[in-house]
């Protein structure tokens, strides 16, 4: 089960890293919700999915640098920092951390923590 649970997550991620959201619409169960902790709004798949899309454009090439991934009970969490160069050539660095519930091999929820004004940088 935990292995299990981290082999979800190497596959969520790989796909968000490559801007695959076919993959990552296959990772997510079709009812996953998706919070953050700015908005405190759920978002469903699809909604997801868009703003995912949105960020492959405005950030090509960009990374996770995995500080730390584990399991727990009923899923993993993660703690990373996202990287990238943004449009004007500057580096572009937001840690962040997801908890995700993972349910028959998918991700049923997904609880993002991150800095909104560091985020608005790609908004720029």
């Amino acid at each position: 089960m935990a292995d299990d649970a981290l082999l979800v997550a190497e596959r969520f991620f790989r796909a968000v890293e490559t801007g695959d959201t076919d993959e990552v619409a296959r990772v997510y169960a079709p009812d996953a919700r998706i919070w953050h902790n700015f908005s405190q709004v759920e978002q469903t798949v699809e909604e997801n999915l868009k703003v995912l899309r949105w960020m492959a454009r405005k950030l090509p090439g960009r990374r996770y640098d995995v500080l730390r991934r584990v399991v727990i009970p009923g899923g993993f969490m993660q703690q990373h920092v996202v990287r990238g160069t943004l449009a004007d050539g500057s580096e572009f660095a937001m840690p962040a951390c997801v908890v995700c519930l993972v349910e028959s091999g998918r991700i049923a929820r997904l609880e993002e923590y991150l800095d909104p004004a560091q985020a608005a940088v790609l908004s720029a």
